[in-house]
């Protein structure tokens, strides 16, 4: 049973996910509570399902870009776990999460989280089998990300009424897509983690640190 862990910003979600079947999974706005709401979460969603930490395989965590308070949060409970159980850590950037829940498409694909003061953190996918970064993830404001595109593009992830607007000015050259396809679940980081870990690539819990751009996101 692999369990995944996506603390990054607001928004927190955790998935077990058995290499089969996503077996649970919740998603909820934390805010800025993490450290009091994630561990009573996970302890009832592994109570829910009966499982032990001993009958974990493997833990994956959202490793940003995110929030300093939320990307720690995440990282100590999931390298806590590895160290006790002596089981594989797998670290997944944030916003691969957003483009794994996308179907195919042509067009390049952005997702993006909030990086507070108008900014934004983003990173530019393209349809190669599977949604592959190309560019990113970097920090930026909507106008800046805007302005990289001539081509029509897809946007997900956190699209706030700044972005609705300045990408509703492009007349349908962006198209952002609906909200349950913008909500970062841990579903999609848990079948992300099982593809690296059949491959047999993990991460080192002593060494393993959050990804952040200029600064930290804020929240």
């Amino acid at each position: 049973m692999l369990l995944a862990i996506d603390t990054a910003t607001r928004i927190a979600s955790l998935a077990l996910h058995d290499g089969h079947s996503l077996r649970y999974e919740e998603t909820w706005e934390a805010g800025r509570e993490h450290t009091t709401q994630v561990l009573p979460r996970l302890v009832a969603a592994m109570e829910t399902l009966r499982v032990r930490p001993e009958d974990l395989t493997a833990v994956a965590v959202a490793l940003g870009p995110g929030s300093f308070t939320g990307l720690r949060v995440g990282l100590s409970i999931a390298k806590g776990l590895c160290m006790v159980c002596d089981i594989p850590l797998i670290g997944i950037p944030t916003l691969d999460i957003l483009a794994a829940a996308q179907g195919s498409d042509r067009r390049p694909l952005v997702a993006v989280v909030q990086a507070g003061r108008g900014r934004i953190c983003a990173a530019v996918y393209r349809w190669r089998g599977g949604w592959r970064r190309r560019e990113g993830p970097f920090l930026t404001t909507w106008e800046g990300l805007i302005a990289r595109f001539i081509t029509p593009f897809l946007v997900c992830g956190e699209v706030d009424a700044r972005g609705k607007d300045a990408l509703a000015r492009l007349e349908g050259r962006a198209e952002v897509l609906a909200p349950s396809h913008c909500l970062r679940r841990a579903g999609f980081l848990a079948e992300l983690a099982w593809e690296r870990l059949r491959r047999g690539e993990t991460d080192d819990p002593a060494t393993l640190t959050p990804l952040y751009l200029q600064h930290p996101v804020e929240g």
